[in-house]
């Protein structure tokens, strides 16, 4: 469990920066010039993908009130599964935090159309990259286990 526990946490290092530096440059946008420029539909997204991008942060520090509060109680294997548990849902929120992200960009940059599709064509990589090919290997693993 401590090898879990420390593996867990390196991961959890790698993503928290980017998401840190992500929900820290998100909250600079509206004091910028052209932020008047956006029409509801882009506040709404940005607004949206901000709280995604704070509920991200949120999620991926959890862990650590986790671990204070059940430090020497000796419950590792409980901290690794919620922690794993905030992991994968910390993941999930960033995935949607990207790809509202490009859907706000493309849609100032390219018009709603194009915003809808660049969108789309990250929500597919993102979940295909993050969610089914680790579900495939997953089963790949535990089939090549039993058989």
């Amino acid at each position: 469990m401590d090898r879990n526990w420390v593996e867990l946490l390196q991961e959890l290092r790698v993503v928290q920066t980017g998401v840190q530096l992500l929900a820290g440059f998100l909250m600079t946008l509206p004091f910028q010039s052209r932020f008047e420029e956006l029409d509801a539909y882009q506040r709404g997204v940005y607004v949206v993908v901000l709280l995604l991008a704070v509920t991200a942060i949120v999620l991926f520090v959890a862990p650590v009130g986790y671990h204070r509060a059940l430090f020497r109680r000796r419950s590792k294997a409980r901290l690794v599964d919620v922690g794993t548990r905030y992991a994968k849902a910390g993941l999930a929120t960033v995935g949607l935090v990207v790809t509202g992200g490009v859907l706000l960009v493309v849609d100032v940059v390219g018009g709603r159309a194009a915003g809808l599709a660049a969108a789309g064509l990250v929500g597919v990589l993102v979940a295909l990259c993050w969610w089914l090919l680790p579900l495939l290997a997953v089963r790949a693993v535990e089939a090549g286990r039993t058989g």
